[in-house]
């Protein structure tokens, strides 16, 4: 099942959307320069995930961290590469397009079951991130101002106060409709992304030519999932890789600018992490941020991080707006929708007791899934017609080894979770 062509429209009225109605609408009028999808690929791609890079690499070791965390962006990189491909061989079938976005590729390959399986992987991804950026701020902020002295108040910890203390200002940034309202608190938190990595490599740096302390090379066998688990998580941008396409002006060359771009994050990504294990050891926390101090400089970048965190989250929350409002309210914008999911976004936060624990979870249990199972599936059943036993071996070896790494490094997670709550 996939689109058919419309019989007729009216310029009088807005039609519901139906399960074959795109996402995202029309194409976009503007398009892009290779240098600005390089921009727009680097701005999707980086988030939260790479501040539990350090960690993930002292408990795997620094080179099996890099090798797992470069394995990871090719595969990434392979898989966005697929659902182009896949998109692309759609539209030559029926000579038009109303392929905006991964949930319309799932409904054009596999019908509703498709676009429900991408769906559903969008909403845990997206809210996973938010989630983390709860707990970043939580923990950081508590790190910040109850560094010399813990206390609960009414059962609760600072961390705790701290993610409540968020949850009415996100009601109301989460309640803003149009995306364009947000966009200059979007640049700024991209901004202080970037600054923020900068500062925090320099400070890795002197420390690692103070202390130098000894370093593992491979951390065991029983970390493996765990360190798969955290370096998809940080690749978040699958769920873009189909609008950024459509938006590039020369898209012949888009496989190239989108390998580039993938090819610098990993090597920034690889430099994050292996140098924030390197200055802090077996020492390095879950949230790298924490071990930079609390001196002037410092708490700039941990208050700016947290800053952007909080500015990012209604971004970030909005694909998952798109969706339920689109099943639950018939494409309406829906208040109280939007902020039951906050109010369940904030009290997960609560529960969860470390970051990166948390970053391996939803890299496993959702990010394996939605970046590398869905794309090699759908590529699959497009081109099978055409395709050779290897292409067809390579795209079910993609779907079994996803399916693995899934299941194994969610237990995990789950694992490493409940001795942190014990």
């Amino acid at each position: 099942m996939g689109f058919e062509k419309e019989a007729g429209s009216s310029s009088h009225s807005i039609p519901r959307p139906r399960e074959d109605t795109p996402l995202l609408g029309k194409k976009p009028s503007h398009q892009s320069s290779q240098i600005k999808t390089f921009a727009n690929i680097f701005l999707a791609v980086v988030g939260s995930g790479v501040l539990g890079l350090p960690y993930t690499f002292m408990k795997s070791g620094w080179l099996f961290g890099l090798l797992t965390l470069f394995t990871a962006a090719f595969l990434t990189y392979y898989s966005m590469i697929l659902l182009v491909h896949t998109r692309r061989k759609l539209d030559s079938l029926n000579g038009f397009s109303k392929i905006t976005s991964f949930g319309d590729l799932g409904f054009a390959v596999c019908g509703p079951i498709g676009r429900v399986a991408v769906d559903v992987m969008i909403i845990l991804s997206q809210a996973g991130f938010c989630i983390s950026y709860l707990i970043f701020i939580g923990h950081t902020l508590a790190h910040l101002l109850n560094r010399s002295y813990s206390f609960e108040i009414l059962g609760l910890s600072p961390k705790s106060w701290y993610i409540w203390g968020c949850f009415p200002f996100q009601l109301g940034l989460n309640s803003i409709a149009k995306l364009t309202h947000l966009a200059p608190l979007s640049i700024f938190a991209d901004f202080v992304q970037i600054v923020s990595m900068g500062v925090v490599m320099g400070k890795d740096v002197s420390v690692f030519l103070k202390n130098r302390p000894a370093l593992n090379a491979f951390g065991g066998w029983n970390v493996v999932f765990y360190c798969v688990g955290v370096c998809v998580y940080a690749f978040e941008g699958i769920g873009m890789t189909l609008p950024l396409e459509s938006e590039a002006e020369d898209k012949e060359k888009f496989g190239m600018t989108l390998g580039l771009s993938m090819g610098f994050i990993s090597l920034l990504y690889g430099a994050f992490g292996t140098l924030g294990y390197l200055a802090f050891g077996d020492q390095t926390s879950d949230i790298i941020t924490i071990n930079i101090g609390t001196g002037l400089l410092s708490t700039l970048v941990q208050v700016g991080l947290c800053i952007n965190l909080f500015f990012s989250l209604p971004l970030m929350m909005n694909p998952v707006y798109e969706v339920v409002e689109r099943r639950l309210a018939s494409g309406s914008y829906c208040l109280w929708l939007r902020w039951v999911m906050v109010l369940g976004i904030s009290v997960v936060a609560l529960v969860v007791p470390n970051f990166a624990d948390f970053l391996s979870l939803v890299g496993s249990s959702v990010c394996i899934a939605l970046g590398f199972v869905l794309p090699a599936w759908f590529h699959m059943l497009v081109h099978k017609a055409e395709m050779g036993r290897g292409g067809l071996l390579l795209d079910g070896a993609i779907v079994g080894l996803g399916v693995l790494l899934g299941v194994s490094g969610t237990w995990t997670a789950l694992m490493e979770m409940s001795q942190g709550l014990n």
